[in-house]
């Protein structure tokens, strides 16, 4: 008889898409359309209020991910134990989970900066103007960083959920047991 699931896997793998689409989207979507301004003061306005609404909905994402994947470790913690590629992969996933919500809390911590200092405007969302102050210009070069950091950890995450998925397989699991003997 096999178990279900279906609502912590649900708020796992949702949580994690749309921490990836969201951060994806900002930094293509958003900071990409915010540079097309042609108030270089209206770039960064537009750009910190677009973030800060969607920092929410992110942390929202970051926690229903958490969770979800804290009850898939105790679902499946006699697998995690006993499978040693299982075991591998969900302490690599747990890292980088912890690093990406590490880069996105920067993140928003380097957005509050550039919100504080939107006055100065700047070239893109991500890209200081030459007359910005230092601590403008260092929040943007960090922002440039995280904002593309983030997509590529969560979408790593992503691939190595879809190989855990595989890792399920009957077969996978008769050559575990098997190979236990």
């Amino acid at each position: 008889m096999s178990e279900r699931d279906t609502v912590i896997r649900s708020m796992h793998d949702l949580g994690l898409a749309t921490w990836f689409g969201g951060s994806l989207m900002g930094a293509v979507g958003l900071n990409g359309a915010t540079a097309e301004a042609h108030d270089p003061q209206e770039r960064t306005r537009l750009s910190s209020l677009g973030w800060k609404r969607w920092s929410p909905v992110a942390a929202a994402a970051i926690g229903v991910h958490a969770i979800g994947g804290a009850g898939l470790i105790a679902s499946n913690s006699n697998r995690v134990r006993q499978q040693d590629e299982a075991a591998n992969n969900t302490l690599v996933k747990l890292g980088l989970t912890v690093v990406a919500a590490g880069l996105t809390a920067w993140s928003g911590a380097l957005g509050r900066k550039v919100e504080q200092e939107q006055q100065q405007g700047a070239a893109g969302a991500t890209e200081p103007h030459a007359g910005a102050s230092e601590g403008l210009k260092a929040a943007q070069r960090q922002l440039k960083i995280t904002q593309w950091a983030i997509p590529a950890i969560t979408g790593t995450l992503i691939v190595m959920g879809a190989q855990q998925g595989e890792q399920q397989k009957p077969s996978q699991q008769l050559r575990t047991r098997l190979a236990s003997f």
